[in-house]
């Protein structure tokens, strides 16, 4: 029940953020064609903090310094509550997966 969230840029250069189940990887091209896009790649460490505001390891999809579109893997529905990164690295908050959708403005999709 625990969900990692993860930055990707698309091939339009604009970016957007996954929340998925934290024993799985990214499909990027599920990634892909949830977004609309032609090809998904992760964001660069690098930029990471410049673009969300958050580190490797703390990053929360709830508070990023601008709203990316966002996208929870649908196996969150199989839960009455799941766990996502609070922004600070080892803090995390419980949330049902219907608020957290509605909190940041997201979809659920096929994301691994």
């Amino acid at each position: 029940t625990v969900f990692k969230t993860l930055v990707s840029i698309g091939h339009s250069k604009e970016l957007y953020v996954f929340c998925i189940p934290v024993e799985y990887e990214l499909n990027l091209k599920n990634a892909a064609k949830a977004s609309n896009e032609k090809k998904i790649e992760m964001l660069p460490l690098k930029d990471l903090t410049k673009y969300t505001g958050y580190i490797r390891g703390g990053c929360s999809p709830i508070g990023m310094k601008k709203h990316y579109k966002t996208f929870i893997d649908e196996s969150a529905l199989l839960h009455d509550k799941i766990f996502v990164s609070a922004g600070v690295i080892g803090t995390q908050i419980i949330i049902k997966p219907d608020d957290l959708l509605k909190a940041v403005d997201a979809v659920y999709a096929d994301l691994v």
